[in-house]
This record gives structure tokens, C-alpha cells and sequence, in this order.
């Protein structure tokens, strides 16, 4: 069980922060900092880990992408380092996953929807997932990946589902509670997340 559980979410213009202990205490916040998450980050993540420490944390959770290069690689490698030093697993969470299990109120168990989100050179990152008939968490029908516009289209036609894709807004950080939260639902289930094993998930190279 866990006694604090932390998410970083860094992969939009929008830094978010969540810790809880699914109990009686759950905090979330964002700040609108683009550009200068990687000179902010370090000192807005002390600030709001208190009246809790290091000590009181044993699961970390990132948004590992698709988004922000930049972002991205910062939140990945910050949670990679903490959870490296405090000897606790940390979970990878795909951005689009996060996103839509904040969504998750809009829609039906065990079908399949699509998400996505706009990326450059006329191309989409994009997965298909389900809501687990048992409420914990996501199954996976197309695992996160880029595709061209028309690929995707291609995609979208063979797929049998109520639902018209989910489109990610420019800023997505106010998602990071469902990053913990799905990291959570896995750690209950008695999986484990090693910290070398979580990797950005960039979807393009940088230009």
C-alpha cells in the first residue's frame, strides 16, 4: 500500500504536480510556465512535496509523452533520478493515457477509443484503448504511435466503436491526478515499474 505516491506531468506548456495517499489527502496543481519548466521545476516540486518528504514517498509516477521534447526528456529524467535515490518504482504513463482515464466518466467500459493529438510534419500521435470492465485501469488496442493523417483515417475506418477520437487540448497537465492514479491501479494489481525501464516516449525527432 502506498503511503505517498507523487506524479510529475511536463510533457505540455503546463507543469503538473500530484501527490497522494488514496486515503484522506490528495493534492494537485498546475502553473503555466512553457518554456521555463526546466528552470522551475526543481523548486516548485519542493514547495508543494511539503509537509511531506523524500521519506513519505513510495511510488512515482511521470507522463512520459507523446509531447514536448523539451518537457518531456526534463520530467522524465527528474523522475528517473528521485526515483533512482529513493530506491521506489516508478511508473511511465503515457500522456494520451492519462488524459483520456481523466475523460473517463464520458464513456462506456470494454470499447475501444480513439485518441490523439496534433503533431508537426502533418502527422498525429495516436493510440486506441479501452476502460477496463473492472474500473483499473486501461487495455491497450493500438499502443502509442505516429502516424500520418491519412494513417490514422485509415485506422479510424476498420475500428468498430461508438466514439469520434478524443482530441488532446494544447495543454494537458491538469490530467496529471489521472497519471498518478493510473500508476496506482497498476501497482495495485501487483505489477512493478523499475525506474530504468521508463523511457520518454518522443514520437519524432527533434528539428
Amino acid at each position: 500500500m502506498c503511503r505517498y505516491a507523487l506524479a510529475l506531468h511536463t510533457t505540455s506548456p503546463g507543469l503538473g504536480l500530484s501527490l497522494s495517499n488514496f486515503t484522506d489527502n490528495c493534492r494537485v496543481k498546475t502553473w503555466e510556465l512553457d518554456k521555463e519548466i526546466s528552470t522551475h521545476l526543481h523548486s516548485y516540486l519542493l514547495d508543494f512535496l511539503q509537509p511531506q518528504t523524500w521519506e513519505d514517498l513510495n511510488l512515482i509516477a511521470v507522463a512520459k509523452g507523446p509531447g514536448s521534447f523539451t518537457g518531456t526528456r526534463v520530467g522524465v529524467v527528474t523522475a528517473r533520478t528521485l526515483a533512482q535515490q529513493l530506491q521506489i518504482p516508478l511508473w511511465g504513463i503515457s500522456t494520451l493515457a492519462g488524459f483520456l482515464w481523466s475523460q473517463k466518466a464520458h464513456y462506456q467500459v470494454a470499447t475501444p477509443i480513439p485518441i490523439f493529438m496534433n503533431a508537426s510534419r502533418g502527422q498525429v500521435f495516436a493510440a486506441i484503448y479501452q476502460i477496463r470492465s473492472d474500473g483499473l485501469g486501461l487495455d491497450t488496442h493500438l499502443p502509442d504511435t505516429t502516424l500520418t493523417l491519412e494513417l490514422w483515417q485509415e485506422t479510424l475506418s476498420t475500428l468498430v466503436t461508438p466514439y469520434s477520437p478524443l482530441e488532446l487540448p494544447t495543454d494537458v497537465s491538469n490530467s496529471v491526478e489521472s497519471v498518478l492514479e493510473l500508476a496506482y491501479l497498476a501497482s495495485m494489481q501487483g505489477k512493478t515499474s523499475h525506474w530504468s525501464e521508463v523511457i520518454p516516449f518522443y514520437g519524432q525527432n527533434p528539428v
